[in-house]
């Protein structure tokens, strides 16, 4: 249990604790000298890229997905596995410097379920395992086989009044975001490690209080390691994973600036097919259609996202604007709808507010 607590206290300071002067949750703050930086000239290596990057400061998988019950109820899930180095060690056992935390959650229409695990790395708590099995405690995100290990995936997490269990198989390629995968987020040069595999197609079960649902829909992860992924004045981000009724899909993101509140936007094209088109800063808009109060803040909650270069010009709304992750480092995570030039569904991360 003492050893529970040091973890949660530690992943909450590195998480939480310099939010305000070194963007959200201190992904601003200077990495050191003794991380590993990415650059701009580096390749993929897969299977290798899927698993742990120790001698960088921040990682995370995380997999959102929307779903539909048979009677055509909405609902979305999350599961995310964080990976911070307190320092830049592959040292393994109870001197390891790896900090794991996972979140996961549930939304519906009327609800929004969530549940937070911390673990040390190296002690068989957390971590990622060959051939791929990404866990924390009895959360898991395992390989169930395919040619890649992420091409088909049993997806499994329980809080005290949820749980689901998920069969994803990818239908298309991972897509790299960016330069070939060198994604940056600043005007400064910030940048991270960026990829995901936004083709999965899910079925499974959801446990809630009223029962057990058979759902259906499909599935986003995302791939992303740095060890400064933000500039010191950024204060958080607005990111969506779109999927469109056409096939095509569209990953955009922008980071707000502490003072102004204006964006660095990024956003990736990504045709049925998989062929992919990037976009840099200022190709796709961001603004803010209404706010609302949601855990004593006030978030925007219907967002225009337009991106000129595809026609798109696309209003996007929660199904449930409460879906707030009262977490360590608390931000909005949830399921929304899309309509105006295309429609869809996706899903919204808001974080720094």
């Amino acid at each position: 249990m003492r050893d529970r607590i040091c973890c949660a206290l530690a992943a909450a300071l590195w998480l939480a604790g310099p939010a305000h002067a070194q963007g959200y949750a201190g992904l601003g703050a200077e990495a050191g000298a003794e991380f590993a930086i990415p650059r701009a000239d580096t390749s993929f290596d897969f299977p290798a890229d899927h698993f742990a990057h120790p001698g960088y400061r921040i990682e995370w998988w995380y997999l959102t997905a929307n779903l539909e019950g048979s009677d055509g109820t909405p609902y979305g899930i999350q599961w995310t596995l964080f990976r911070s180095a307190l320092a830049p060690s592959r040292t393994d056992g109870w001197e390891t410097d790896q900090v794991w935390l996972g979140h996961a959650a549930v939304t519906t229409p009327d609800a929004h379920l969530f549940d937070e695990r911390f673990a040390r790395g190296g002690i068989g708590q957390a971590g990622v395992a060959e051939p791929f099995d990404a866990f924390i405690d009895d959360w898991s995100m395992r390989s169930t086989g395919g040619d890649d290990p992420l091409d088909r995936i049993a997806l499994t997490a329980r809080g005290d009044s949820f749980s689901y269990d998920l069969a994803l198989t990818a239908e298309g390629p991972l897509i790299r975001h960016g330069d070939a995968g060198y994604s940056v987020k600043s005007l400064e040069g910030q940048a991270s490690y960026y990829y995901s595999q936004p083709f999965y197609e899910v079925e499974g079960t959801l446990s809630l209080p009223r029962g057990d649902i058979q759902v259906t829909g499909s599935a986003w992860l995302d791939r992303e390691w740095s060890s400064q992924p933000l500039s010191e004045n950024q204060s958080g981000w607005d990111w969506f994973s779109l999927t469109f009724d056409s096939g095509a899909k569209m990953m955009a993101f922008g980071l707000r600036t502490d003072a102004e509140g204006t964006h660095f936007t990024s956003a990736t094209w990504i045709e049925p097919d998989g062929e992919a088109t990037a976009y840099g800063d200022g190709a796709v808009t961001l603004t803010t259609l209404e706010t609302g109060e949601v855990a004593d803040r006030t978030l925007p909650l219907r967002w225009r996202v337009e991106l000129p270069a595809r026609d798109l010009d696309i209003t996007t709304a929660p199904i449930n604007r409460d879906a707030w992750m009262g977490t360590s480092f608390p931000y909005w995570e949830g399921p929304v709808t899309v309509s105006g030039s295309h429609a869809g569904r996706g899903y919204l991360e808001m974080t720094g507010y």
